[in-house]
């Protein structure tokens, strides 16, 4: 089945306790984009950079099989640039530089080619940019995926609200989850924000795995995978959302049994993102290390118990 994402394809400088970078290619759509092509041939991308961003880059996401027609590349202008610098404990930064450039002022271009799509992942942008993508698909895909983050519920809560409520599946983190339903508990931050609009929830915990929720009343958690080192935790939920609205995009099934199962995908997708800094690790998979990591979740999880001892 064909994918959209939308997401920012940018640059990125980031410092962790392990090392540093000058530039390099990040942005949210790049990481949606190259995980979820491990699972699907027909994936399209809407982005924007500037003349600076390289074309060899551009090319590269064509040879993963992305359909880059969607890429506006703005003349005399400069792509997004972001730098962080990541504390010891690798879960909290500190973001440095924050250049808007070209996506200051973003307007979604939706090619003639693109309409159509059966699944639509809005990276983490604006969100009436999010909505504007929505409005301008002919049709309705058959599930909207959209990720979101603190800085739009502090200054665009409004327009927040009016675009979750058109969406069939949000992805945010636990503090952001606590942000925008003002709960605490998760399972209860879960039903205020499904009440919101989505049909499903996903409250990721990093290091500490992610939760998927339905409106029917249904859970199910993912551990994370325990690494001996992660170098670079940038992109890791983007690469996550790609893992998981990539697998649903190849098996075509947006049942909750199956959703476990893209929970799984890009929560294995993720643990090799954070293995190198940027998008290193995801260019050079194979099929055969992503089955492996999957497998090493369902081990991690996976247990019998003897029926006499409960």
């Amino acid at each position: 089945m064909s994918l959209l994402t939308v997401g920012s394809v940018a640059f990125d400088a980031i410092e962790t306790p392990f090392g540093k970078t000058d530039k390099i290619i990040g942005g949210a759509g790049t990481y949606i984009a190259l995980s979820s092509s491990y699972f699907t041939n027909d994936q399209k991308i809407v982005s924007v950079v500037g003349e600076d961003f390289p074309n060899e880059t551009l090319e590269d996401l064509k040879a993963r099989g992305i359909d880059i027609d969607g890429i506006q590349i703005k003349e005399g202008e400069k792509t997004f640039f972001w730098s962080g610098k990541y504390h010891n404990d690798m879960n909290s930064r500190d973001t440095l530089v924050t250049e808007l450039n070209v996506l200051g002022d973003f307007d979604p271009i939706i090619p003639e080619s693109y309409q159509g799509v059966d699944y639509l992942m809005l990276g983490n942008l604006a969100p009436s940019v999010q909505r504007q993508v929505i409005e301008r698909l002919n049709e309705r895909p058959k599930l909207i995926a959209m990720d979101t983050m603190n800085f739009w519920m502090d200054i665009a809560w409004d327009d927040l609200m009016q675009t979750i409520k058109m969406v069939d599946v949000l992805i945010i983190n636990d503090e952001e989850a606590r942000q925008l339903s003002k709960e605490y508990s998760l399972v209860k931050a879960a039903k205020v924000i499904m009440d919101m609009g989505p049909k499903y929830l996903i409250i990721k915990k990093g290091e500490h795995g992610a939760l998927l929720f339905n409106t029917n009343g249904n859970v199910f958690f993912a551990p994370a995978l325990p690494l001996e080192e992660v170098f670079d935790p940038t992109g890791a939920g983007d690469t996550f959302a790609g893992g998981f609205v990539g697998y649903l995009a190849k098996t075509d099934d947006i049942s909750f049994d199956n959703m476990k199962r893209a929970v799984v995908t890009g929560s294995a997708m993720a643990s090799f993102c954070v293995e190198k800094f940027g998008t290193e690790r995801l260019q050079n998979l194979s099929q055969g290390e992503i089955y492996n990591r999957i497998m090493e979740f369902v081990d991690l999880a996976q247990f019998d118990i003897k029926k006499e001892l409960v």
